[in-house]
């Protein structure tokens, strides 16, 4: 290479290298939303509102790049601050802030995707529904996807007028209408956060329900009452909320199944300004410490101002997955119902069936051969198992043999044009309305008495007749724990039992949109205006619905004490007599799985004693956590607060006690009990323990005087000799009116 060339080689390498670093330099930082928490003492009296005070220091940083909005929201009652769009460097001089407190990247979070007022004992006649007038002039908030105003569920027949405390507001527009009325008397909409992080496919930015999931959990709390309404014919009933007498206020934080942390604080930080009773959020984010979880934060602000706020717990379903867990929160696990979906099916020989089936037809199938392969191959189902000249317009029984699933077998069934099967499974089965054939679902036992007559039959073997779009109550055992249901002990603080307790939230029947798909039947979509759903996001609406009965019946109990109710009342026995078992496992469960049991309405309506606590309570709570001043003033919005005692004990109606190798065998907990009974009470002392675990309790005999009488008592647990990783019993105080208020403690050993 010549000296030259050599030169011109170098000046190159050098010139692409400054323009690299130029580039890199050039390259604008990217705009991210974080939430900023401020030190509200320190806005300038000059500025009449925290929002133009907040626009301004935004305006300091820097220009919006290409004219963007940086603020997306200002705070007033949630937390003290705002989120905005923001680069890094921004970031960093906003940090150098005499207000700043802290400041965190936003997170994306996600939805936790009729019969069961009945089953959870709610009557006309008598009881809670009729004493709370149907949870006449409560106010529901729903934190969720939109609702669908014209659905039946949201019909305002019977309503009684807005309660004139009412501040909300009917987002609607000419080009985007949406009636309210005085059942769903707001509705408004928050997803300018989503929006930013591109998780939003809304068509509009009206608060209508494009997925179906708000829709559902708002008729599920307190939708009216809507007579003959069924999926596709199952379930067939007037459907109701849990209190069809309250009023719903929708929030609109998701388009699209995600959530934005900003959204969620703005619809919570609007629905305690709207004056919202009740706050239900079937919606989640990661497991996070309180003073970084914005749930939390904006919860413990809504408790403070009177709101009950229920969340679900989660669909993780494994141990030490339960979202939302703050001790100001009443967090609901799923439980099954006692409703089955059938078909029927009669033999040749007379014999009747009965299976699980959610075929979307009354079909019926009559006088038809019944067709059982001849190998073992033949008998799977499998794929390309079968001729169409054998079983075409014949039913078909497909054996359980592991090498297909249900699904795969009904895929061959529907290939060869069989007109039915008849399938064997053990479990209960879900999405079994996705089948594309008409399928009958039996146990094996049942399999095998159909076994032994198409074999005895052979060519003459035949069905009567299958019957289709049945519906079955009083299935044992339930209630059951969902699978899917997330589990204790919570990841967060596991010395607060969680769930607190569990609720109907399989196959649960509400409203939804007549524009979201239910079922896939061939090449075609199916709607329904009333649809089954499950998760925890259905159990949280139903004790939202119990807590607006409760909150119509009892104004002045607080927010813990309608949570004690509901769980110093709970039951921990299925209709069959036994502990709460699992759903698939069949296995008893522990308050793990089930917190303090499935909420039993009527029996919250007079719990005799509950355990308060007021917001002392929860700042005590906190300052045993070992947080700093930064992280207290996050969560707390107070530059100044006072902890007057030692530890993490609260005032909770559940005890866990941790113990490991290392540690004293001994817990102690102090615990009060307010007197909402009768004035003259006098409870006695009942404990049940498991193997090697001793529960004291001083006074063993608590004696009331007067209504909202307080008495305290002190209780140790002790755990003797080699101990299970999980024992658990419960404290139960009785009276002489056979007020039962029962607290689980659970013993974690590691």
């Amino acid at each position: 290479m010549s000296v030259c060339n050599y030169y011109i080689s170098i000046l190159s390498f050098l010139l692409a290298l400054l323009f690299g670093i130029n580039n890199v330099l050039s390259k604008p930082e990217e705009y991210k939303t974080y939430i900023v928490h401020l030190d509200h003492s320190q806005k300038p009296s000059s500025f009449l509102t925290h929002e133009t005070w907040h626009q301004t220091i935004l305006k300091s940083l820097s220009k919006p790049v290409h004219g963007k909005e940086m603020l997306l929201y200002s705070y007033n009652h949630v937390m003290n601050g705002f989120s905005a769009r923001l680069t890094p460097a921004q970031v960093y001089k906003l940090k150098k802030s005499p207000a700043h407190i802290a400041i965190h990247e936003e997170k994306i979070g996600k939805l936790f995707t009729t019969h069961s007022p009945q089953f959870m004992g709610l009557r006309h006649s008598s009881g809670l529904w009729n004493t709370s007038s149907y949870g006449e002039g409560v106010i529901i908030g729903m934190i969720d996807s939109g609702v669908w105003p014209e659905s039946e569920s949201f019909n305002e027949k019977g309503m009684p007028p807005i309660p004139t405390r009412w501040k909300g507001k009917c987002q609607n527009s000419i080009t985007n209408p949406f009636p309210c009325n005085r059942k769903l008397i707001g509705a408004q909409v928050f997803i300018k956060g989503i929006q930013a992080a591109d998780e939003s496919d809304s068509p509009d930015d009206s608060p209508r329900d494009f997925l179906g999931h708000g829709t559902h959990t708002s008729s599920t709390a307190a939708g009216n009452h809507v007579p003959g309404a069924s999926q596709f014919g199952y379930a067939n009933g007037v459907a109701r909320g849990i209190a069809p007498g309250a009023h719903v206020a929708m929030y609109k934080v998701s388009s699209g199944g995600f959530i934005a942390e900003s959204d969620v604080l703005a619809a919570m930080d609007q629905a305690i300004a709207d004056g919202v009773d009740i706050m239900s959020l079937s919606l989640g984010f990661d497991h996070v410490p309180y003073f970084q979880d914005v749930i939390a934060i904006a919860s413990l602000s809504a408790i403070e101002k009177g709101i009950f706020v229920v969340c679900a717990a989660g669909n993780d379903g494994a141990p030490n997955t339960t979202f939302n867990s703050a001790p100001w929160i009443t967090t609901v696990g799923a439980g099954t119902l006692d409703r089955s979906f059938i078909a029927t099916v009669t033999l040749g020989n007379d014999l009747t069936l009965e299976g699980q089936s959610k075929f979307p037809d009354r079909v019926l199938v009559v006088d038809t051969l019944l067709y059982y392969g001849k190998g073992d191959f033949e008998k799977s189902c499998s794929d390309g198992a079968l001729n169409v000249s054998e079983v075409f317009g014949k039913v078909v029984m497909c054996d359980n043999n592991g090498s297909s699933t249900i699904f795969e077998q009904v895929r061959e069934l529907a290939r060869v044009e069989a007109l039915a099967g008849i399938l064997i499974a053990d479990e209960t089965l879900y999405n079994i309305d996705e089948l594309e054939i008409p399928s009958l679902i039996l146990p094996s036992s049942s399999g095998a008495l159909i076994r032994r007559y198409a074999i005895e039959a052979a060519d003459d073997a035949s069905v009567k007749i299958m019957r289709f779009v049945l519906t079955s109550f009083g299935t044992k055992p339930a209630p059951q724990v969902a699978f899917f249901s997330s589990r204790g002990p919570d990841p967060i603080n596991p010395n607060i039992l969680k769930p607190d307790i569990i609720a109907p939230g399989v196959e649960v029947l509400a409203a939804i949109p007549p524009i979201v798909p239910v079922e896939q039947f061939g090449n075609y979509d199916l709607g329904s205006d009333y649809a089954f759903l499950s998760g925890t996001s259905m159990s949280a609406p139903h004790v939202a619905g119990v807590a607006a009965l409760l909150k119509a019946v009892h104004p002045e109990w607080s927010p813990a004490a309608i949570r004690s109710a509901l769980m110093t009342t709970a039951y921990t026995v299925d209709n069959n007599g036994t502990t709460l078992t699992n759903q698939f496992t069949s296995l008893s469960g522990t308050p793990l799985d089930y917190g303090a049991g499935h909420i039993n309405p009527n029996k919250a309506m007079d719990p005799g004693l509950i355990y308060d606590i007021d917001w002392q309570g929860y700042v005590d709570f906190l300052c045993g956590l070992g947080y700093n001043d930064t992280e207290m003033k996050a969560i707390l919005r107070q530059s100044k607060w006072s902890c007057s005692q030692e530890g993490t004990d609260i005032n909770y109606p559940s005890f866990v006690a941790m113990f490991s190798a290392d540690s004293p065998n001994v817990k102690n907990f102090t615990r009060v009990l307010t007197n909402v009974g009768d004035d003259q009470s006098v409870y006695q002392l009942i404990t049940e323990t498991s193997q090697g675990m001793t529960i004291k309790v001083e006074p063993t005999t608590l004696t009331f005087t007067s209504k909202y009488q307080k008495q305290k008592f002190a209780a140790s647990v002790q755990m003797n000799g080699k101990a299970p990783p999980v024992a658990y019993g419960y404290v139960k105080w009785i009276d002489q009116n056979n007020h039962i208020v029962a607290s689980p403690v659970v013993v974690l050993n590691s």
